[in-house]
């Protein structure tokens, strides 16, 4: 069962609306509640209820490459353990408007991920991966991901997070099958 969403992305102005920001886009998206300072979390944070179930939501408010600090402060504080975490992030290798779910693996270069593993001493927890494509050339990396998206792949993005947001339940009542046949079917 997930415990704790985190959402990731960058803060400030000049980097609320790019496609690196997709986490915090999904629970901005997803999730119409008040969203609280927390310093001691150094992030954002609401709480969303599911029946009878409180899942902590966090956007952390440091930077990409620092997100880890924020997680595992809050992991701890509440004592979730990493498979109780379901971070949402951009993806480089899908298509704009692909959504896929998975437990575990590398960072495979994301550096928000990266933190969050090394903060968390564990890889061990779910990744709800919104695509948002890659450059044509490898040196653009860094601009794309800071670069808003087009009015089509927006509306891409958006669709994605309507069918992430479908399979939600799933994922957080641990029926992690049923949440990646529903995102794959869809896909």
């Amino acid at each position: 069962m997930i415990k704790l969403i985190v959402g990731l992305g960058n803060p400030g102005q000049e980097y609320e609306k790019t496609r690196h920001n997709a986490g915090f886009l999904f629970l901005d998206y997803s999730y119409s509640g008040i969203w609280l300072n927390e310093s001691r979390f150094n992030g954002q944070t609401a709480v969303l209820k599911i029946g009878n179930e409180q899942i902590r939501l966090l956007k952390p408010m440091m930077f990409m490459n620092r997100s880890g600090q924020a997680v595992g402060n809050m992991a701890r504080y509440y004592k979730v353990s990493p498979d109780e975490i379901l971070v949402i992030h951009d993806e480089l290798d899908f298509k704009t408007g692909t959504v896929k779910l998975k437990k575990g693996g590398g960072h495979a270069g994301h550096n928000g991920l990266r933190d969050i593993i090394a903060h968390l001493n564990s890889n061990d927890f779910y990744r709800l991966r919104v695509g948002i494509d890659r450059p044509s050339l490898s040196h653009q990396v860094a601009n794309y991901v800071l670069s808003a998206p087009s009015k089509i792949e927006n509306e891409n993005m958006i669709k994605a997070f309507d069918s992430a947001n479908l399979c939600l339940e799933n994922i957080i009542l641990g029926d992690i099958t049923k949440a990646m046949n529903g995102l794959n079917a869809k896909n």
